[in-house]
């Protein structure tokens, strides 16, 4: 078949051949895998000889290369760089996958060929991993329906080809919508407050619009964060501010009948396999287990913030009466006098901090981090191809040379990417054509670029998400497991967060920031004293980002709790955020329509993973802080009990081995000052 997907290109490391794939070539390749894999589930199926764990397990693990290496290029240049013709495919593709998936899963033969070896897996000389695979499968094939009767299952094809529809059409029109908005300047004094980077920024996107007298601004989180925090006028602040909480929300990307419809399949789907919800459904194969214990953790942390967040909100009002004469203190002040305060209080503000945060010397940053934990180096590859000229590549080596993975950075917004950050493995650690490959793993995120007169300066949040995103390329990157389902990322997804999120707090560390944080113009280590009001102004608000994060977990189990069907998406999450809303609702403003974490994403019923992940990345880093947060030993431990293992034990198991005994939630709470 002359199909780029089935050449070997000979790239080195076997990387992706990006350039070679047209939007042509993606179906053809999708159908052609399909076939190959079917005809091997066949001969599993047909295979004579007593089912065992070679001819069932592992050939059922290995009979879908060609395919999985397809969908994956696809849905990465679908997340981080296509067009309206590659989009489009999704229509097509994603049925072709989750009648796939459900082909296999679904297969009785094949079901009871499986559940033989998992009965008698004693019988045969298997180590852990093989052990936890046998495991892994037999309960993916339970939890989605092997043992229902035929018209059950016909019922679960009907709602996940429904499902696989309405996914991306949910993520497509969140992109469409945010690249249709643009908040034109054209008088300079609307300008006013912005710092430099914002207005050269705006400039910039102006010319390329073909206004270079004007001023662009869009909903693009590098454009509009600073806009909400500094321009001083009210009126714009309040139009940029509306128009990303309306998003999607009865305009032409409307999203809320996509919404019920997927809650509803979800809910549906969850009752034909046995539970009474779809978080039942979710939550009885994650850390948290059940519903209970997850409100049990939001509760927790809810009365721990509620108060606070509302003594941070009473002072920001005070200060904008005291400072303006403000009287009416809406959401769209929020950012802009926290950041006024902050720097009255802490003498400290964004601005200052991103000349220490040239990117590229940020990327270098985590690059030493990681040497100097792990003893791993990243050396930048230009012989391969990517999926757009900013992208770059590394290879990642041990200190005895040997190689660990190949990793791709892509750090700046494109009308062709989604928003946000994330990180996806190209390329799966595990068991490829008779060999177990090393993996391929990428982050993309929508950082600050740079302007005609200064290189990208970033944030102290933006270095954050930085470090977040590498975190769990660091996960991908370190795994060391025989197969791809028990390996790389592919744990509880409470669990998941934890490496990630473990990351930032280096961020805060002055022996960190003296690797990497330097004066763009005068390579001048960051000032100790800039350093210490970080850490004296890391908590100020801070109870206000504890309750926006629990009122998303509390937005995401409640459609994925509720019973009956939802009517009006808008009064449903008003109900919902009523306990922790500190302001009176804006018309026509939600959460749910853009919310693509649990509509687009894999987060429904499981945002929670983020406070859930933090309880036990705080827990962690106490013994990096007891020991050194350089330690050799320490971060030894952390790889081969944490990064390093996959899905091969239950996490707790996992962590308990990492840290001595279960983690406790005071090490977050004392860290964030909220005790």
């Amino acid at each position: 078949m002359n199909n780029p997907f089935f050449i070997d290109y000979n790239q080195p490391y076997d990387a992706v051949p990006f350039s070679k794939f047209k939007a042509e070539d993606f179906i053809p390749a999708v159908e052609k895998s399909i076939e190959l894999a079917l005809n091997r589930i066949n001969d599993i199926v047909n295979e004579k000889n007593s089912p065992n764990f070679e001819n069932t397990i592992v050939a059922l693990e290995t009979c879908s290369e060609e395919l999985d290496y397809v969908m994956s290029v696809y849905w990465h240049l679908f997340g981080s760089e296509s067009g309206d013709e590659l989009k489009s495919l999704a229509e097509k593709i994603s049925p072709m996958g989750s009648k796939f998936s459900n082909d296999i899963l679904l297969n009785s033969k094949l079901f009871n060929k499986i559940k033989h070896v998992y009965e008698n897996q004693n019988s045969e000389n298997l180590d852990d991993q093989d052990k936890r695979l046998v495991e892994v499968t037999y309960k993916r094939f339970t939890r989605n329906g092997a043992s229902l009767n035929e018209e059950e299952k016909n019922e679960i094809r009907k709602i996940d080809e429904q499902l696989s529809l309405l996914s991306p059409k949910f993520s497509n029109n969140v992109l469409k919508a945010q690249n249709q908005y643009e908040l034109w300047v054209e008088n300079e004094n609307d300008l006013e407050g912005l710092p430099d980077s914002s207005i050269s920024m705006a400039k910039q996107e102006a010319k390329q619009k073909g206004q270079p007298n004007k001023w662009l601004f869009t909903l693009q989180y590098p454009s509009m964060g600073p806009f909400l925090s500094y321009a001083s006028n009210r009126e714009l602040r309040k139009e940029i501010h509306v128009a990303y909480g309306s998003l999607c929300n009865n305009d032409d990307f409307d999203n809320n009948q996509i919404i019920k419809e997927i809650v509803n399949l979800k809910h549906k789907r969850a009752q034909l396999l046995g539970y009474n919800t779809f978080a039942d459904y979710v939550l009885d194969d994650r850390m948290a287990q059940n519903v209970s214990n997850v409100y049990g953790l939001l509760d927790d942390l809810y009365k721990n913030c509620y108060d606070k967040a509302k003594i941070e909100i009473e002072e920001l009002k005070q200060f904008a009466n005291e400072t303006d004469g403000l009287e009416d203190f809406k959401p769209w002040d929020q950012s802009y006098y926290f950041t006024k305060l902050q720097k009255k209080k802490f003498d400290i503000d964004p601005e200052m901090l991103r000349p220490y945060f040239k990117a590229e010397n940020v990327i270098d940053g985590i690059f030493k981090v990681a040497n100097k934990m792990y003893g791993i180096q990243f050396n930048e590859v230009t012989n391969i191809d990517t999926w757009h000229d900013e992208v770059k590549a590394f290879e990642v080596l041990n200190d005895d040379n040997s190689f660990v993975g190949l990793i791709y950075i892509d750090l700046h917004p494109r009308p062709t990417k989604r928003s946000g950050a994330w990180m996806n493995s190209i390329k799966d650690n595990g068991l490829y054509k008779g060999k177990v490959r090393r993996p391929h793993v990428q982050f993309t995120a929508n950082l600050t670029r740079s302007t005609e007169d200064k290189p990208a300066l970033l944030t102290f949040s933006e270095v954050e998400t930085v470090f977040h995103e590498f975190g769990h390329c660091l996960h991908g990157l370190l795994s060391d497991c025989k197969y791809s389902t028990i390996g790389n990322t592919n744990v509880k997804w409470d669990f998941v967060e934890l490496p990630s999120q473990i990351m930032e707090n280096w961020v805060s560390e002055k022996e960190a920031l003296n690797l990497f944080a330097k004066h763009f113009e005068t390579g001048d280590n960051i000032p100790n004293e800039l350093i210490q009001k970080i850490k004296d102004s890391k908590n100020f608000g801070q109870a206000n980002m504890y309750l926006r994060q629990l009122s998303l977990g509390y937005i995401d189990m409640a459609w994925h709790t509720r019973l009956e069907p939802v009517e009006d998406v808008e009064q449903f999450e008003k109900n919902t955020l009523e306990k922790t809303a500190l302001f009176e609702k804006v018309k026509n403003t939600t959460i749910s329509s853009h919310f693509g974490h649990i509509f687009g994403g894999g987060y429904a019923a499981g945002y929670y993973s983020y406070k859930w992940a933090e309880v036990l990345e705080a827990d962690a880093f106490e013994s990096f802080k007891e020991n050194g947060i350089f330690d050799k030993e320490t971060a030894k431990s952390f790889r081969e009990n944490i990064l390093s293992k996959g899905n091969l034990k239950n996490p707790m198991k996992l962590y308990t081995q990492f840290k001595g005994r279960e983690p406790k939630v005071d090490a977050l709470l004392k860290r964030d000052g909220l005790i």
